[in-house]
């Protein structure tokens, strides 16, 4: 048990109060009651640890269910695109990396692509997308898609109006066709409120691994948060369809939002042994909701 959670853990980089147990005191632990009344008696906050504990054992089953997903999809030939929007820090990129842990990285990518080429401007706006949605038999992970032009762009000035409009005409029907075309297409939107993107940014400050993600746009967040909440919200009323809706991830809990939105995928397939799932595979309702349930969330 011990040995379990120091290499867990240390991989992870999880679970903080733990370094402050001394080695001897892991080697007489023997399960988790235990662990419990070691930290007791140590006068540590249990409760965080039991959180924690509780998040790595579900995160655990849950990514078992993605792997039983992925088998299905290649099996069938499926077409999946998973799309990861929400505001600068908002969790997109860490719950990316839980989904695909685990994963046979043959049969699965992670798009984010850098911004486009001067050759890309000239062409239609979505022809770089295409050429990364999945294949049969695969899943493809957005780390932001195609709707940077219906926030990210117009919020900082890198289209202009007409180019906004055009886009905002034309990506209903481009998701129909690939909704036709067979592509199962889901689309988060991380949801977190300004005061938590505000204690983000400052931990990404603080941190020399994290600070790499916080770029001159991530800056904006704060000052323009007014301006992204309405094109947020403008992009929510003109995109949010039958075939392709928007589903909320709201909730600041970072975990929350991991094992949640993972649940909400599992949720979408019938995929073979499901049934024998030893976790919930259902999303929670008061963070996994339609667009339609939040109007003004964050």
């Amino acid at each position: 048990m011990s040995q379990f959670l120091i290499t867990d853990e240390a991989r992870r980089g999880k679970m903080h109060k733990l370094h402050l147990l001394a080695n001897e005191n892991f080697n007489q632990i023997q399960n988790s009651q235990e662990l419990l009344t070691l930290l007791n008696e140590k006068g540590r906050d249990v409760q965080k640890i039991l959180f924690t504990l509780d998040y790595l054992d579900q995160l655990r089953k849950l990514q078992v269910e993605l792997v039983k997903l992925q088998s299905h999809i290649i099996k069938h030939k499926l077409r999946v695109a998973v799309i990861f929007e929400g505001r600068d820090a908002a969790g997109k990129g860490g719950s990316i990396k839980r989904f695909i842990e685990h994963l046979n990285p043959r049969a699965m990518r992670v798009v984010a692509l850098a911004k486009p080429t001067d050759r890309e401007r000239g062409q239609w706006y979505f022809r770089r997308y295409t050429k990364v949605l999945p294949n049969a038999g695969e899943i493809v992970f957005f780390d932001r898609s195609w709707y940077n032009r219906a926030v990210v762009e117009p919020v900082m000035g890198f289209c202009d109006v007409g180019e906004y409009q055009q886009f905002m005409r034309q990506v209903p029907e481009f998701e129909h066709m690939l909704f036709e075309s067979g592509v199962k297409m889901t689309k988060f939107w991380f949801s977190i409120e300004k005061q938590e993107q505000a204690k983000r940014f400052e931990a990404r400050r603080n941190n020399p691994l994290k600070r790499w993600k916080l770029s001159p746009v991530d800056q904006k967040g704060q000052e323009f948060w007014d301006r992204y909440t309405y094109y947020k919200e403008q992009m929510f009323s003109r995109t949010h369809t039958s075939y392709s809706p928007w589903v909320i991830v709201k909730t600041n809990i970072k975990k929350e939002a991991r094992l949640e939105s993972i649940r909400h995928l599992l949720s979408s397939f019938e995929y073979e042994g499901k049934d024998e799932a030893v976790t919930r595979v259902l999303p929670d309702p008061n963070v996994i909701m339609r667009f339609h349930r939040s109007v003004y969330s964050d």
